[in-house]
């Protein structure tokens, strides 16, 4: 149902079952999936797709301008998965064209009050951003990523599966996966053991990665060093694989 106060572009393509409540304004070029709800006050800037089955709370602001001051008015783009939440006063910036021209939240993403999103930012499957978690432009948050309330995130700093940051931490080094980390400025606190257990992680696999943790970031070794002898004594499980991948692609510096 699409409330008659709704203002809808005409070049807009709305799915089937789509729920659009009073007030709503949804601009030209954009796609909304089947079975999404948008609620009331939502603005939906052009050239936005947001997937099926989302539920789009009162008072979010999906694809304004990105607050880059180098961004020149170009056509750029926001793309939000299959089953996302996202809750009031959430803003989702579009990107740019010195950035990849596409901000993008991933599918089963749950993205709670106040919660910001710069242009060029992407994250992955099933990742919590918790109210009022900031995120800076070009940021990439991968996989099943929980980030606390009030945390700040740093511009192009990565995020890697699994991580927790917990509440009111300021992130400016990339978080390595599999986790804990908080504070200001973010430190690592050890596994995220209990996330990992609830995901079904067995205990092979976190005695690999406990192991692994130790040797890279508890012993005094240099990166390269570490990584070298995880190689050696840890079993190469598919984790560690990640573990090492995320290590040796990191640009901004790995917390520690």
């Amino acid at each position: 149902m699409i409330h008659p106060t709704a203002i809808i572009d005409s070049k807009a393509d709305i799915g089937s079952n789509v729920e659009v409540g009073p007030y709503s304004i949804i601009g030209a070029n954009v796609h909304i999936g089947s079975g999404t709800v948008v609620g009331p006050h939502v603005v939906i800037q052009p050239h936005v797709e947001i997937g099926p089955d989302c539920h789009i709370f009162q008072y979010a602001s999906i694809g304004a301008v990105p607050q880059a001051l180098k961004f020149q008015g170009e056509e750029t783009y926001v793309k939000i998965g299959r089953g996302t939440v996202v809750r009031e006063f959430v803003t989702v910036n579009r990107g740019t064209g010195f950035g990849g021209e596409i901000t993008e939240v991933g599918e089963e993403n749950f993205l709670m009050a106040y919660v910001h999103i710069a242009h060029d930012c992407k994250t992955g499957r099933n990742v919590i951003l918790a109210n009022n978690a900031t995120l800076a432009g070009h940021i990439v948050i991968e996989d099943f990523v929980t980030v606390g309330g009030l945390v700040a995130i740093h511009q192009f700093v990565r995020i890697g599966n699994y991580a927790y940051i917990g509440g009111k931490s300021a992130v400016v080094k990339d978080i390595p996966p599999y986790v804990i980390a908080a504070g200001d400025r973010a430190k690592l606190h050890g596994l995220n053991s209990v996330g990992l257990k609830r995901h079904g992680f067995s205990q092979e696999t976190l005695s690999s990665l406990k192991k692994a943790y130790r040797i890279i970031f508890r012993i005094g070794l240099t990166l390269n060093e570490a990584i070298e002898r995880v190689k050696a004594e840890v079993e190469q499980v598919p984790e560690i694989n990640d573990l090492i991948r995320f290590i040796k692609s990191s640009e901004r510096g790995i917390t520690r």
